[in-house]
């Protein structure tokens, strides 16, 4: 399992879009050509209208475990389809870059307390330019809303949870 120190969020026109890339001494693969896994019972399943996440095995009539969520407002839904575990990350630094310059700093926020994304990071889609993954959140009093630039917001002991019991690969399936 990749545990990363870094992750990027950049907050203003790219959406929720978290990235990161292994520090120089990592040995595994970048977490974003991660493929999926067929060996492991464990999957993930989003039902955006219940404001849901399940924790499921092999039947997904009955869950293990339901959590609360907070998702996608009205012009950065979260991505609906089947995906995959692609990134982890403990304790994630956020950085919210320039929107015109994207390689442009505005603000660093080390791992925290006052942190974005909370405690973990569990990166599941990707396109050019944004990631949307799991997270944690410093205002647990918003789940339940569709309040985030397409991530999936959890209460941080919540999102270590999930983070302990995945590994890449896990299947994520997001339902409407």
């Amino acid at each position: 399992m990749i545990r990363l120190s870094t992750a990027l969020a950049i907050a203003a026109a790219i959406g929720c879009a978290p990235t990161a890339a292994p520090r120089p001494e990592a040995t595994a693969q970048h977490p974003l050509t991660v493929k999926p896994r067929a060996d492991t019972p464990t999957r993930l399943l989003l039902r955006l209208s219940e404001r849901r996440l399940y924790l499921v095995h092999h039947d997904a009539k009955t869950p293990v475990e339901s959590f609360p969520i907070a998702v996608g407002k009205k012009g950065w839904e979260t991505p609906v389809g089947r995906f995959h575990v692609e990134e982890m990350v403990v304790h994630p630094e956020f950085l919210k870059l320039d929107p015109a310059m994207p390689t442009r700093v505005l603000k660093r926020i080390p791992p925290g307390p006052d942190n974005p994304l909370g405690q973990r990071w569990i990166g599941f889609a990707h396109g050019e330019g944004w990631t949307v993954g799991i997270h944690g959140t410093p205002r647990p009093e918003l789940l339940g809303q569709a309040v985030s630039h397409g991530c999936i917001r959890m209460r941080n002991e919540d999102v270590v949870r999930i983070y302990d019991r995945v590994q890449l690969g896990t299947a994520v399936t997001v339902e409407p």
